[in-house]
């Protein structure tokens, strides 16, 4: 069935270009993506909720591809939007890839050790025929067969060595491990690295042959190889810890990637940024300030600790917090995702009005 989106190839062809020219620096305004349905739309849609898997697991590929085609074709896309879709099996699902437990909720996915062991006793390793690996390249497949070169397919959220490694442990484990036996945690990081590095090559061998490069779970595009690293684990943990088992992890993926982004997810974060920029071939930080916590235009000598570092930033913004930060800091460098959707009306006058003084 072949999908109709509202995008045209000479859109594309502006995405390519604006979004080439952001990641180079040449770009003198901020990206800003904006998403909206259309008319009456919602109502008359099939059910495709942001969690796969909240949808039946025996549901066959191709009704789950049908229900997010009639939500891609519902939608209109501005600014610097495009069609996209990623397979959203949950924050860290390559915990699931390597034997944890996984839940599914009606707003989240969480994981759990499949067994307890001690930590010496924990060995990973790549199983091909484990379900929820073979899941995700069954809709990432079908999805990149179906669509082609009309929808940017993600990369679905595999997640941080020890976001994962906490799945595997749990997170009051984890924190013990560190004291008790760091050896053992910087042995089982290193082990997720190499595997996450090999998930995420076989998904991109998918998701580029369609030719409209990629972009991950976060809403950045890239021409090449992109990605938006995280570990949101670091929060609870030291600057030393960090440099020691989160560092490696994020030098060894930043190597291999075009594109590289962190999610500092947030203020417990903060520690750690000094050491994120200092890696040359990070590109750039998402700053999510969390619940609770003020919006990120509230967050203005952040950002501009984050651009005088010659990082690119990207933000989940309301109108008006973009037009604070551009009124600020400028546009250039930053690429904003606008929430809440607003009307096809509200969104084109919301990009005239960013445009003027």
């Amino acid at each position: 069935m072949t999908i109709h989106v509202h995008f045209t190839d000479a859109d594309w062809e502006r995405i390519e270009r604006d979004w080439t020219a952001w990641w180079a620096g040449e770009l003198d305004r901020a990206l800003v993506v904006i998403e909206s349905l259309g008319p009456a739309a919602g109502s008359t849609l099939p059910e495709a909720p942001e969690f796969v898997t909240n949808l039946p697991l025996d549901m066959p590929a191709e009704e789950v591809i049908d229900r997010y085609q009639a939500r891609l074709e519902a939608t209109r896309f501005y600014g610097d939007a495009w069609p996209r879709w990623w397979p959203n099996f949950g924050p860290g699902i390559v915990a699931g890839f390597l034997g944890a437990q996984v839940h599914r909720a009606p707003d989240t996915v969480w994981f759990a050790p499949a067994r307890e062991v001690d930590i010496e006793a924990l060995h990973l390793a790549y199983d091909p025929d484990n379900f929820w690996w073979q899941r995700v390249q069954e809709l990432t497949r079908l999805a990149v067969t179906r669509w082609g070169d009309r929808v940017t397919v993600g990369h679905t959220d595999l997640g941080g060595n020890l976001d994962i490694l906490a799945s595997l442990r749990t997170t009051q484990q984890l924190l013990y491990d560190l004291y008790d036996a760091p050896e053992e945690v910087a042995r089982l990081a290193g082990e997720i690295t190499r595997l996450w590095l090999r998930y995420y090559d076989e998904l991109t061998a998918i998701i580029r042959t369609a030719g409209r490069g990629t972009t991950p779970w976060a809403t950045i595009w890239s021409p090449g190889r992109c990605y938006m690293l995280q570990c949101d684990f670091a929060y609870m943990i030291s600057p030393p810890m960090f440099e020691r088992f989160v560092l490696p992890d994020l030098e060894a993926c930043c190597a291999v990637l075009d594109h590289a982004f962190y999610h500092l997810d947030g203020r417990g974060q903060i520690p750690h940024l000094d050491m994120l920029l200092s890696l040359e071939r990070l590109r750039g930080i998402q700053w999510v300030p969390g619940e609770g916590q003020p919006p990120p235009e509230e967050w203005l000598p952040l950002l501009q600790r984050i651009r005088a570092a010659n990082k690119l930033c990207q933000l989940t913004v309301t109108p008006q917090g973009a037009r604070a930060i551009v009124r600020a800091l400028g546009g250039k460098g930053f690429a904003f995702f606008i929430q809440p959707p607003l009307a096809p009306d509200e969104a084109q006058d919301f990009l005239a009005s960013l445009s003027r003084p």
